[in-house]
C-alpha cells in the first residue's frame, strides 16, 4: 500500500535522515505519495533500461576483481527484484531510491573513484555489450545514426544529496563532492552534474562540467558551469547561500534533441520560490573554449545516474587524488543520494 504523507508527520523523519534537516516540500510529498516504501527500487521506478555498478567485488567469473554489476534482468526480476541493504535500497520511510558509496572501494577500470551508479542500456539483450551501437545513443549529426539505439533521449530526476565525504583536501575538486548524473561518451563526458559541499558550509554547490573531446585523450579537460553556488570554493570562502543544502530536494532535466543538449536545473521545484536555470549546448559543434575539442558529433553516448563519489584515498601526488580518508561510514567517509523521481525516455 502506498503511503500518503502530511508535512507535519514527516518533519521529524527528515530531521533524522543522514545530512538532512529540511521539512519536505509539497512537491516532495507528492512524489513520495507515488512510492511504496516496502518495495524494491525497480518496483517504484522504471528500470527496464538500466544496469547498476556497486562498490563491492563481483562474483561472476567474467567480472572477477571488478565492481559488482547487476544487469537489467536482475534489477527487474519479477519475484526477487534487486536491492542491497547498504549501497542501493529503498528508504523505508520515504520510498526514495537510495545510492550510497564509500570513499574507497573496487572501481571500474578507467576510474579512481567508487560508485553506486546506474548505466543506461538501450539493448538489454546485450547486458555486456557496452560498445554495441544498439546499446547507446548518438546525435542526429552522426554519420551512421540509424544503427544506434536512439538519436538523443531524455533523463529527468528529482533528488536530494544527503551526505558527501567529510574528509578531503578542499583545494581538490573531488573532495566533498559527488556526481549525480552524466552523459558519458566512448572516452569523455559531455555532461557531469556535481554536488559539492564543504564541511564548514551550510549550503552546497550544484554545477556541471563539459569535458572536451580531443583527438588525443591526454589533452582533455573540463569546462565548469555554475548552477546554484560556485564550483571551486575552499573552506576560506563564504557559505554559498544561493546553493542547496544537504537533504534539500532539487531536480534536473537533460534532453538531447537532434544535436542540442537542453539542460534544466530547478531549486525548490513546484514552490513559490522556485528557481530555474537552463542551458542550451550544440554537442555537434566544437566548444569555443578549446581549439582541441572535436565535438561529440561522431561519438556514441549513454546516460548515467546515481552516486559517483569523487572522494578517494589515492596518493596526494596523484593527479586524481582528493585527499580523502576511508575511516568508514561512522566517520562520514561516504556519499549518499536519494532519488524521488528518475525517468529515462529513449
Amino acid at each position: 500500500m502506498r503511503k500518503i504523507y502530511a508535512a507535519c508527520a514527516v518533519a521529524a523523519l527528515f530531521a533524522g535522515t543522514a545530512g538532512a534537516a529540511n521539512t519536505p516540500t509539497n512537491y516532495q510529498l507528492e512524489l513520495m505519495s507515488k512510492l511504496d516504501a516496502s518495495k524494491a527500487p525497480a518496483q517504484n521506478f522504471e528500470m527496464r533500461k538500466w544496469k547498476i555498478n556497486l562498490p563491492y567485488p563481483d562474483t561472476k567469473p567474467e567480472r572477477e576483481g571488478k565492481t559488482m554489476e547487476v544487469y537489467a534482468s536482475q534489477l527487474n526480476d519479477a519475484e526477487n527484484p534487486f536491492s542491497h541493504p547498504e549501497w542501493f535500497y529503498t528508504n523505508a520511510e520515504t520510498g526514495a531510491m537510495v545510492f550510497k558509496v564509500p570513499n574507497e572501494a573496487v572501481t571500474t577500470p578507467n576510474s579512481k573513484n567508487a560508485r553506486s551508479e546506474l548505466r543506461a542500456m538501450l539493448n538489454v539483450n546485450l547486458p555486456t555489450g557496452y560498445k554495441d551501437p544498439s546499446t547507446n545513443f548518438v546525435l542526429a549529426a552522426h554519420d551512421n545514426a540509424a544503427a544506434y539505439g536512439s538519436i538523443g533521449g531524455r533523463m529527468s530526476a528529482a533528488l536530494s544529496v544527503d551526505h558527501v565525504s567529510l574528509s578531503g583536501n578542499d583545494a581538490k575538486m573531488g573532495a566533498h563532492s559527488v556526481v549525480i548524473g552524466q552523459i558519458h561518451g566512448s572516452n569523455n563526458e559531455p555532461l557531469k552534474i556535481f554536488f559539492r559541499k564543504l564541511p564548514n558550509h551550510e549550503h552546497g554547490s550544484l554545477f556541471w562540467n563539459y569535458e572536451i573531446n580531443p583527438k588525443d585523450k591526454k589533452d582533455r579537460f573540463d569546462i565548469p558551469h555554475n548552477i546554484f553556488g560556485q564550483y571551486n570554493l575552499t573552506k576560506e570562502d563564504k557559505d554559498p547561500v544561493g546553493g542547496i543544502k544537504l537533504g534539500e530536494l532539487f531536480s534536473y532535466d537533460v534532453d538531447i534533441v537532434d544535436n542540442i543538449m537542453h539542460l534544466t536545473f530547478t531549486k525548490n521545484p513546484g514552490e513559490a520560490n522556485e528557481q530555474v536555470v537552463t542551458y542550451k549546448v550544440n554537442l555537434a559543434e566544437p566548444n569555443s573554449a578549446s581549439d582541441l575539442d572535436t565535438s561529440y558529433a561522431q561519438d556514441w553516448m549513454y546516460f548515467k545516474a546515481g552516486a559517483y563519489n569523487q572522494c578517494n584515498i589515492k596518493p596526494k601526488t596523484n593527479t586524481w587524488s582528493s585527499g580523502c580518508s576511508n575511516n568508514g561510514l561512522d566517520a562520514g567517509d561516504y556519499a549518499q543520494v536519494s532519488f524521488y523521481k528518475l525517468n529515462l525516455i529513449q
